[in-house]
């Protein structure tokens, strides 16, 4: 029988801070009394200690169209971070009090074909931390036992933080099968820059990188890109001329941009390979026979991170040291200062946000 194990007794606050969407408008609020999670018996409390703002994250901030449409007013946001746990449900039986820990942020139903058949990534009825159900942006957050990730000794809080979209960056990179290919990276925004690095250790022959942002397609060539290319300008027949003539053998299309994905389709060489993770804001137009069809390509959309096949697969290229994460986590402030935060990235002034939650 499994023994429930708590934090000391009496060391638990019945509150805590928490950064909840309280108001149909533009913003976030801290809030200072939250009650803690009801930890139920497969339920893990964790103390968070970091947290990452996401793209995602950004859009609920700004209350976008797709915001509005997604997300219940009084949520708890956030779904990147890292922290010890406190409390366990009386079924927990892998995790310990004090263990330093990470998790996955989507819950899968676990029953569905897609969960029984090792893609809970794209189960349909997937919950997701800060958007489906509270969120870690908290000095407390609830995890069920099968999300729960232990982290590495050797990996530091900020980068264990970031696992989240790192994963979506391994996921896309693997998918692929990069090794020994010319890739191209369409948008280098946060997950593309990882892509960068994260290809670049999968062994990427050549890597060329599409952007608008002088500063991030500059951080991309530091990361490890070969050649970069400015997308406001036409470049796909520099992108061909680059790869010999014939385009690059793979494309890892991290924009969403209408535009950035027919170019990239356009480059590509005949029978190359697809991965699409940027999500366009509308329905888009391309040319699918000339694009796909005839060019023989394959397409692979990407959703999240293969769970738990990703986590493995982040954990030993950070253990190896191949990956080059410190140019990317530009800023590690205080959960107090998350509006400052959220306008650096809007301004461009900062790559990835890592918050310290108070205690």
């Amino acid at each position: 029988m499994s023994q429930t194990k708590v934090a000391p007794k009496n060391s638990l606050p019945k509150t805590m801070p928490a950064l909840k969407k309280v108001r149909s408008e533009p913003g976030l609020t801290f809030c200072n009394e939250v009650e803690l999670p009801i930890v139920g018996p497969r339920d893990v409390l964790i103390k968070v200690t970091h947290a990452g703002i996401c793209g995602t994250d950004r859009h609920i901030f700004e209350w976008d169209k797709w915001s509005q449409n997604r997300i219940k007013i009084g949520i708890t946001t956030g779904h990147e971070f890292c922290g010890r746990v406190v409390k366990l449900g009386q079924a927990v039986s892998r995790v310990s009090v004090g263990d330093r820990v990470s998790a996955e942020g989507h819950i899968g139903c676990g029953v569905c074909e897609a969960c029984r058949t090792g893609n809970a990534h794209i189960c349909d009825q997937v919950q997701i931390f800060g958007i489906d159900c509270d969120g870690c942006f908290a000095t407390f957050h609830k995890v069920p036992e099968e999300n729960v990730w232990p982290v590495n000794e050797k990996i530091r809080d900020e980068v264990a933080a970031v696992f989240d979209p790192l994963g979506n960056a391994v996921h896309t990179v693997m998918t692929a099968g990069v090794s020994g290919k010319s890739v191209l990276i369409t948008g280098v925004g946060i997950i593309g820059l990882m892509a960068v690095t994260v290809a670049k250790a999968a062994g990427a022959s050549q890597i060329l990188v599409t952007d608008v942002d002088p500063k991030r397609l500059a951080l991309a060539r530091e990361l490890g890109a070969d050649d970069v290319l400015n997308a406001r300008e036409p470049w796909v027949a520099d992108a061909k001329k680059m790869t010999g003539g014939r385009g690059p053998q793979v494309m890892l299309e991290m924009s969403g941009h209408p535009q950035a994905i027919r170019d990239g389709f356009a480059a590509l060489q005949p029978g190359g390979h697809v991965a699409l993770l940027g999500i366009p804001p509308d329905d888009i137009t391309i040319d699918l026979s000339n694009a796909v069809i005839f060019k023989g390509a394959t397409v692979h959309g990407i959703n999240g991170r293969r769970m738990f096949e990703t986590w493995y697969q982040m954990e030993r290229f950070v253990l190896s040291g191949r990956l080059n994460l410190d140019p990317i986590i530009t800023h590690v402030i205080e959960m107090e200062d998350f509006e400052k935060g959220f306008k650096m990235m809007q301004t461009g002034e900062a790559i990835k946000v890592v918050m310290r939650i108070p205690n």
